[in-house]
């Protein structure tokens, strides 16, 4: 499999002077970064560099922590940061430059903030009359399996932007040329992957995280139903080896819920395995927390999002547990959940306990996706949930 990094010839690039949106993640089979690879090309003037949320070399851990831009060490062009003052390029920045390459490994959910930064490059460079460039990299859930209702109406923000489903099944190119649809924008060049078959991340593909706590691929394919817990009050395993794997609080029995999980629809695929631990920072840091573990036993009958869901339901049986209030990532107003589940039936949903809607909640709708997506797919595949 060779991804865009890998392909990208010269004779791709529309012009000489080169803006760069990437981070420390995209790197090609040799492990050589975005940067690297671009500076390495005859005639080729990389003017400016733009890094997402967790910084360029992902040195911010946590969430909602800013970053500041300065000169790169290297090759001592600015870094400018899209996740601080401001999350959208000024167009009079980009006035000089002749393309913006963006290449950005992705993780496959709508919450996942790198997409929606590149949303923001390309509106930029539309205003600022810039071609755009997009290096594609696989998706590590796959491209065929939906999860989740679309975003709702009224519940845009930075963990998403555009009404897709939570597991959208889309590669980094396919969201662009998605994104460009929905903003009437000049269509993005894509550098198509070469070699894949869809399933995820191949055994031999150069996995770098992509943020401090996405390590592992595995990670990734828990992360749909896991983010949620952002939301509330339980820790979500931040500041542990295994964060969106372990999850729990104080208060948790993690025996018990366990137990009133294991083998039930929530858990197809996988299983829970009682656990206990001690963040070192986030919530509940320093203090004993009583929980689970994820492990995933079969990762095609798996379903992130119906699991996190079914975690959410037994957790709020302890009346410790509640919903975080705003503000979160940047949205002062309405819930955490309510932005990141796309409107407010989730939240309504586990408040009532009722368990069968939760697993409705969680499906996708492979006719409606198609439908979407039917004139922006690079890829052959059949949707289904």
């Amino acid at each position: 499999m060779r991804t865009g990094l890998d392909i990208l010839k010269r004779e791709m690039l529309p012009g000489r002077k080169i803006g760069l949106l990437s981070h420390y993640a995209a790197v090609n089979s040799g492990y050589r970064s975005s940067i690297d690879v671009l500076a390495a090309m005859p005639e080729i003037e990389i003017q400016m560099l733009f890094g997402p949320q967790h910084g360029w070399s992902g040195e911010t851990q946590d969430n909602m922590i800013e970053w500041e831009g300065y000169k790169h060490p290297e090759y001592g062009m600015p870094v400018y940061s899209l996740y601080g003052k401001s999350r959208k390029p000024d167009p009079e920045i980009l006035g000089g430059l002749e393309c913006l390459v963006v290449d950005l490994q992705d993780v496959g959910a709508r919450y996942y903030t790198y997409i929606y930064t590149m949303a923001y490059c390309m509106k930029a460079c539309h205003e600022a009359g810039v071609p755009v460039v997009v290096l594609d990299r696989p998706n590590p859930l796959g491209i065929s399996i939906i999860e989740g209702k679309p975003l709702g109406k009224g519940y845009e923000s930075f963990v998403g932007l555009y009404p897709i489903p939570v597991r959208h099944g889309l590669t980094v190119g396919e969201l662009a040329l998605l994104f460009a649809g929905f903003d009437n924008l000049t269509r993005p060049e894509i550098i198509r992957i070469e070699g894949w078959d869809g399933e995820g991340i191949p055994a031999d593909y150069q996995w770098v995280y992509p943020s401090p706590n996405m390590p592992t691929a595995e990670t990734a394919l828990v992360y749909p139903g896991m983010c949620l817990l952002e939301a509330t009050n339980l820790s979500e395993g931040r500041g542990t080896t295994r964060p969106f794997n372990v999850f729990g609080a104080p208060w948790m029995n993690g025996d018990e819920l366990c137990s009133r999980l294991n083998g039930t629809a929530f858990l197809e695929g996988a299983v829970l395995r009682p656990h206990a631990f001690i963040p070192t920072f986030n919530k509940h840091a320093r203090e004993m927390c009583y929980g689970g573990e994820i492990h995933v036993l079969d990762s095609l009958k798996f379903r992130p999002l119906r699991a996190g869901l079914g975690i959410l339901l037994e957790s709020f049986r302890y009346s410790r547990t509640r919903w975080n209030d705003p503000p979160y990532e940047y949205e002062l107003k309405k819930m955490p959940v309510d932005i990141l589940s796309g409107g407010a039936e989730v939240r309504e949903t586990v408040n009532a306990g009722d368990a069968e809607k939760l697993i409705e909640l969680a499906c996708g709708d492979p006719v409606g996706h198609s439908g979407l997506t039917r004139n922006i797919l690079l890829y052959e595949r059949e949707f289904h949930s």
